[in-house]
């Protein structure tokens, strides 16, 4: 057998810090690899050693295999595990990780190089018996007439995918003829960014489907199994962002079924180590080949949870050349697992990312959930990187309870001042098409689940009154004399204090005064009220308001007042008491939402536009966003080009419209 006592990872974010875990288990060190925006990043901190790669874009580091095996050979590392995502599911690296020397955490290359090539794969499986969907290579050479014959010979709705990588990078639905020249542009470009790799073909899109997923399992001695289905059909962008297992649509003879095909796929290419074979599932019970992700997949955790497996113990057993610790008859599946994606991005504008400051990352005590997380408080979001702050994982007895169970553990998770998909998740898995199982990948059109979350007048009384307390607490703390004081104690009893906040709805006004003890009397919008504060202490404000109890954790930075009472978060920003001089806006600007690339302009001054028209497309967090047109007019000015790099709020399109 292979020996490994020190393993680096080629990766970053949640997936190092889990791979970390299991190596502590077994006993073995770890050698972690940076960018330079996540020096201060807690994987880096977790491993035994981390080497600084020098740059801050993908290709730069995470993507350079020449630097990543020179930071092996300079930590004495004797193994490679590339997560997911990047080098992952590339037979070059692979190859070169095993040609220095190195032990593979991973399959072997030539089944990499074989399911690597989307449409080569497609024969291979097609050869095994395996369901497909039609696809065609698109050569980049290739005229315009030549790939609209191609899309012709596929059928409309056609999905243009990279070729060298998956997770939603590189992907575009096209209906008709007239977007498709644009949407293989914009893919390309894409995959170049998070694959190096720019290859991409054309495959039917299949609506209204389901996304089920077979986990996959082989060693070095022949012998593979799979680990039963998830289900991925919940998706933005052609991103997963939910995922559970089993599937409430596979029944047990459809599993089989299922199962058999995915270990027949991965017997044929010899596979030894953990893969997963996808498909789609129509209504009718029908399913097809999507491809086969030679690597651990980003929801490996709710398959761990119904079968009681550490997958990545497995990759390392198998890759040191030990048998699979377990044999098909005796796997079963234990109950439900649903696993989400906590993203930092917003739900309410097309779930564009975002980046920015962890102010704070705490996970409630209870329920029990799993948490894989990249971020801690303190943390930063860059916008070099995919924005995923962590995975949060249920496991219960029914599929219902792990559901309600995850919504409430995301509720009561506190992350103040950085938006996120939060609230949106929590709306989905307490939805009634959710807990019925009507999930398909057109879920989040189909369903249109609210994506924020309406705060009701009495949650924004309260952390208003919270708030505004908290303040008086901390003033009073600081004081340098008369701390003995009662606080908010006056020589005229009968004045209140007065503090105004800007919140949901509009202007919030809090008058307050001490009453006896730690009771106040409170004005809540001119609304009279008591309130009795019973806890004061590591920013948690216990208060009673008109008999109804509640714990607020309040948090200031600056203007802010970031309050969460277990149910909801708020952000009420301060009104100065004396305004200072307003300054006028701009009319008709478009913003870059964060730092990115301009990647082209499609507008030029004195251009009429119309509403929902394409104006910008920006290179940000791996992904192009394409900036439109909200409401008709004329354009005055386009003050950026196209390549050139911009901060976030730079102005990049100027319209005027009737009567601005």
């Amino acid at each position: 057998m292979t020996r490994i006592t020190r393993l680096l990872v080629a990766n970053r974010g949640e997936i190092a810090r889990r791979i970390f875990r299991t190596c502590r288990e077994m006993g073995i060190d770890t050698v972690a690899v940076y960018a330079e925006p996540d020096a201060n990043a807690p994987f880096v901190r977790e491993a035994g050693q981390a080497v600084a790669l020098g740059g801050s874009t993908s290709v730069e580091t995470y993507l350079d295999i020449a630097k990543l095996l020179a930071a092996a050979r300079r930590t004495g590392a004797d193994a490679v595990h590339p997560g997911y995502g990047f080098l992952s599911e590339d037979a070059g690296f692979a190859r070169a990780v095993i040609d220095a020397g190195l032990t593979w955490v991973g399959p072997h290359p030539e089944a990499i190089a074989a399911m690597g090539d989307k449409l080569a794969a497609k024969r291979i499986m097609a050869e095994a018996g395996v369901p497909m969907l039609i696809g065609v290579a698109l050569d980049p050479d290739m005229t315009e007439a030549e790939l609209l014959d191609h899309a012709a010979a596929v059928a409309y709705p056609v999905l243009v995918k990279a070729s060298g990588g998956g997770g939603g990078r590189g992907m575009r639905i096209v209906r008709e003829a007239g977007g498709l020249k644009a949407a293989v542009a914009s893919a390309r470009r894409e995959a170049k960014s998070a694959f190096g790799n720019d290859a991409v073909f054309l495959e039917r899109y299949l609506e209204g489907s389901r996304h089920i997923e077979v986990q996959v399992f082989g060693d070095k001695h022949g012998d593979v199994a799979h680990l039963f289905e998830r289900e991925c059909s919940i998706q933005r962008r052609h991103q997963k962002i939910i995922e559970e297992a089993p599937s409430s649509a596979v029944s047990p003879e459809l599993r089989e079924r299922m199962g058999a095909a995915a270990v027949a796929a991965a017997q044929r290419i010899g596979y030894d180590n953990a893969g997963t074979v996808e498909f789609l599932l129509d209504s009718a019970g029908a399913f097809f080949f999507l491809e086969m992700n030679t690597r651990l997949q980003v929801e490996h955790p709710v398959t761990e949870s119904i079968t009681g497996l550490d997958l990545v113990r497995e990759q390392i057993r198998v890759a040191k050349g030990h048998p699979l610790s377990f044999s098909q008859d005796k796997l079963r599946i234990d109950g439900h697992s649903i696993e989400v994606r906590l993203y930092a991005e917003n739900p309410a504008k097309e779930f564009f990312p975002v980046a920015g400051h962890v102010l704070a990352f705490e996970r409630p005590s209870e329920p029990a959930v799993r948490w894989d997380s990249g971020v801690e408080t303190g943390s930063d979001v860059s916008v070099f990187f995919d924005p995923m702050l962590a995975k949060v994982i249920a496991h219960a007895r029914t599929r219902d309870e792990a559901a309600l169970k995850l919504a409430l553990a995301l509720e009561r998770l506190r992350i103040p001042g950085l938006v996120t998909n939060r609230d949106f998740l929590v709306n989905v898995l307490r939805g009634d098409a959710f807990l019925a199982g009507d999930t398909t990948t057109d879920f989040i059109d189909r369903i249109a689940t609210a994506r924020t979350k309406e705060a009701a007048p009495e949650d924004i009384r309260f952390a208003a009154v919270a708030a505004a307390l908290a303040g008086q607490y901390e003033r009073r703390g600081a004081a340098p004399v008369l701390q003995t004081v009662g606080s908010g104690w006056r020589n005229n009893p009968s004045a209140y204090q007065k503090v105004s906040f800007d919140g949901p709805g509009g202007v919030i006004d809090i008058e307050y005064r001490a009453a006896s003890g730690e009771a106040f009397e409170v004005r809540a919008g001119g609304e009279p009220g008591h309130c009795r504060v019973v806890r004061c202490d590591a920013g948690v404000l216990g208060i009673e308001l008109d008999r109804v109890r509640r714990s607020v954790s309040v948090l200031h930075d600056g203007d802010n007042w970031h309050t969460h009472d277990g149910r909801i978060e708020l952000t009420l920003t301060e009104r100065p008491r004396f305004p200072g001089p307003r300054t006028a806006g701009g009319d008709g600007g478009y913003e870059a939402p964060m730092p990115g690339k301009v990647v082209s302009v499609h507008v030029a001054p004195g251009d009429a536009v119309k509403d929902g028209q394409l104006l910008l497309v920006l290179e940000a967090m791996k992904m192009e966003h394409h900036i439109t047109c909200s409401r008709a007019g004329t354009v005055a000015s386009v003050p950026v080009a196209a390549g050139q790099q911009v901060q976030g709020g730079a102005i990049l399109v100027v319209i005027t419209t009737e009567g601005s």
